[in-house]
């Protein structure tokens, strides 16, 4: 595992895939500010206590615990012991469940932890050596596999009832991500989707975890981190990215990541 020479801390990301971020680090100290994902964190502490504050409290992850943190709640990240600590995360894109489950509120573990045995063994394969690609249908099978195991322990077995419109929601993120370098509203969705705004929106955050505006604003930051990773100056990300300049993309980077962009870059360090 490659690191930077000059920083004890460091991270390695698994090969591109357009859905499904997987990453590994090391962190000797203080790692986050307090931020929010849109995504599912999934991981695992795999040396030294993860601490983090989480729904009003404070959190330890370690061996043998899964972490399971829902899109939009606010968590830091932090050693909690001289050793530092050592975890593997995935960030799973609602999307992704919605696409197995069609149309089923998300799976929420109030607690941001499990020691739930079926859920440490059903993140192995999306876990594994962030050197070695996985098969699209492996990814899949195991997808599947997280998504049906996350609703069984979280005590919410799935069913195929379908309660809210899983479709115009679908719709409406996917003209989102061809209006990434607009400046949409919501009456733009219900204009193109043909759905009453606020049922719109209602729907969107219940089935992928966050509002169509936060939504557009991490796609944009996907496209900075993107950037980054091949060699981009933090201005010209901001532009390419469609945000208005630096400090804005800087302000949202931080929010959603609990380190700055520059902070971000230093950091990274691209598989070997």
């Amino acid at each position: 595992m490659s690191k930077l020479s000059n920083c004890s801390d460091w991270m390695v990301r698994a090969a591109d895939h357009d859905h499904l971020e997987r990453i590994e680090a090391f962190f000797s100290d203080h790692a986050y500010e307090s931020h929010q994902h849109d995504t599912f964190a999934i991981g695992r502490t795999l040396s030294g206590v993860q601490s983090f504050h989480y729904r009003g409290a404070l959190r330890h992850s370690q061996h043998g615990m899964t972490m399971v943190l829902h899109p939009d709640e606010k968590h830091d990240g932090s050693a909690g012991t001289q050793d530092g600590f050592h975890y593997k995360m995935m960030y799973v894109e609602p999307a992704l469940i919605q696409k197995i489950m069609k149309g089923k509120p998300l799976p929420f573990f109030k607690q941001g932890l499990s020691d739930d045995p079926r859920l440490y063994r059903v993140t192995h394969t999306l876990l594994q050596n962030m050197h070695d690609p996985l098969d699209r249908l492996e990814e899949e099978d195991a997808l599947y596999d997280l998504a049906t195991t996350l609703y069984e322990v979280a005590g919410q077995p799935f069913s195929t009832r379908q309660s809210y419109d899983y479709i115009a929601a679908e719709k409406a993120r996917e003209f989102i991500h061809a209006s990434l370098d607009q400046n949409i509203s919501l009456d733009d969705l219900e204009q193109n989707i043909g759905r009453d705004r606020w049922s719109l929106s209602r729907d969107f955050r219940l089935l992928f975890g966050t509002s169509p505006h936060r939504y557009m604003t991490m796609r944009r930051l996907d496209i900075v981190k993107r950037c980054l990773m091949y060699g981009e100056s933090l201005t010209q990300a901001a532009i390419i990215a469609g945000f208005f300049d630096q400090s804005h993309m800087t302000r949202h980077f931080t929010k959603a990541y609990g380190i700055t962009p520059a902070r971000w870059k230093q950091i990274y360090s691209p598989q070997q």
